[in-house]
């Protein structure tokens, strides 16, 4: 049976993996594409999205923008990691289809809403803050939606702070009602997607495939590398985003850990922590609804890519 999802994202390199390998897979039904102010500007990312899709000849799938700023806090971009267009260092196409209308918030909620309960799997690669306003405005959809995968945060480590990652650090308190919803969540952290490197050896796989789509990831990563060389003192760049579309392909690439999470929203020096208590026994009690990934099979992801890559052609 095909998996339904929503990608909410601003792309960014990863995020265009993501969407890629959502194409690719047979399993996963890509029902549409949010975007969310994040990496780049609100303007920026979705066209970025409608981009990506015209490069892999999916026009039928809609995007729809929404949010362009966090929920009470400034805009911050991540242009150091992903150029002044957010996808800088690849030639994208013009969008042949038009942006769809309607607000990101109103198009999950009615499509959730309109969709059988238990049969649509969120998945948000950026900042929480479409997410937090669905759950705001129709709290309904809570107990509807299936599960909540998401890329952001880490249990020890961060990046746009010494402990937060960038998408929970730019708008924490949309990223503190989400993990505090009652909806099984599974954080898909910086602790796993360090793992999930684009070494040489991969990015030759990348390009073993020989097509035109395939040399335009490979020219993201390109990029990516040397963003990361220069600003994260990584040799290879980690590929975060799709990890969340390859664990609901298939979960035995990633394993998890099922703990109570949450996110620091008024400390000084730790705003937009994600604080997952590893205390108590492992598994977690059943009626703990949040779990942590903390292993990546890299093969096995990488695997996926590739053959998503092989079946867009």
């Amino acid at each position: 049976m095909t998996k339904k999802i929503i990608l909410d994202c601003d792309p960014g390199h990863d995020d265009a993996v993501a969407i890629l390998l959502a194409l690719g897979n047979p399993t996963i039904d890509l029902l549409g594409v949010t975007t969310v102010g994040g990496n780049q500007s609100l303007e920026k990312v979705t066209y970025n999205a409608r981009a990506v899709l015209e490069k892999a000849g999916a026009t039928d799938v809609p995007v729809h923008a929404g949010c362009g700023r966090p929920l009470i806090r400034e805009p911050e971009a991540a242009a150091s990691i992903h150029g002044e267009s957010g996808l800088d260092g690849v030639e994208l196409p013009v969008p042949s289809r038009p942006l769809d209308p309607g607000h990101a918030v109103n198009w999950i909620i009615d499509t959730i809403m309109n969709n059988p309960p238990e049969t649509i799997t969120l998945v948000p690669t950026g900042p929480l803050t479409n997410i937090a306003l669905a759950a705001r405005l129709e709290p309904r959809i809570v107990d509807r939606v299936k599960e909540v995968v998401l890329m952001g945060g880490g249990y020890h480590v961060g990046n746009w702070s010494a402990v937060a990652e960038f998408n929970i650090k730019v708008d924490p308190e949309a990223a503190h009602i989400v993990f505090n919803e009652a909806w099984p969540l599974t954080m898909v952290g910086l602790d796993l997607t360090h793992q999930a490197l684009c070494t040489p050896a991969v990015q030759r796989q990348v390009e073993g495939v020989g097509t035109d789509l395939a040399m335009f990831v490979s020219g993201l990563m390109d990029f990516f590398r040397k963003s990361y060389q220069e600003n994260q003192d990584f040799v290879d760049p980690p590929v975060h985003d799709p990890c969340t579309v390859a664990y609901l392909i298939d979960p035995t690439v990633i394993t998890t850990r099922r703990c109570p999470l949450d996110v620091e929203i008024h400390g000084d020096l730790t705003l937009g922590m994600t604080v997952a208590d590893l205390r108590g026994p492992e598994p977690a009690p059943e009626e703990c609804h949040t779990q942590v990934a903390v292993k990546l099979d890299h093969k096995k992801f990488w695997d996926l890519i590739v053959d998503a890559l092989q079946r867009l052609g």
